[in-house]
């Protein structure tokens, strides 16, 4: 078989925007069938052996990975990005001799 024959199309799995709503429905599902589980351990009394009191509370590691995520985010937005960007032009001005940091 020869692969010299064979053209890529150029557009993914993920370029359909009813795929990418496939994947995202079922991520949210899978994520509410874990906070349903976890609430249904809740009202049965099932003992996580938590260290901490709020451990025990139903869906408190999906809200904390939640909010831990958005943290993250915004430190990178508006924390980290002003630290590490450089300006547009910063290579075309190294070149030309500019002082540009």
């Amino acid at each position: 078989m020869n692969t010299d024959d064979q053209k890529p199309t150029g557009e993914g799995w993920f370029d359909k925007a009813e795929n990418v709503q496939k994947v995202l429905r079922f991520l949210f599902g899978a994520c509410a069938l874990m906070v349903i589980i976890d609430v249904v351990f809740w009202a049965t009394g099932f003992d996580k052996h938590p260290y901490f009191k709020w451990e025990q509370w139903p869906g408190f590691y999906a809200i904390y990975g939640f909010v831990a995520c958005v943290v993250l985010v915004l430190i990178a937005k508006y924390i980290l990005r002003p630290l590490v960007m450089k300006s547009e032009n910063y290579y075309d001005n190294r070149e030309k001799g500019g002082d540009d940091v």
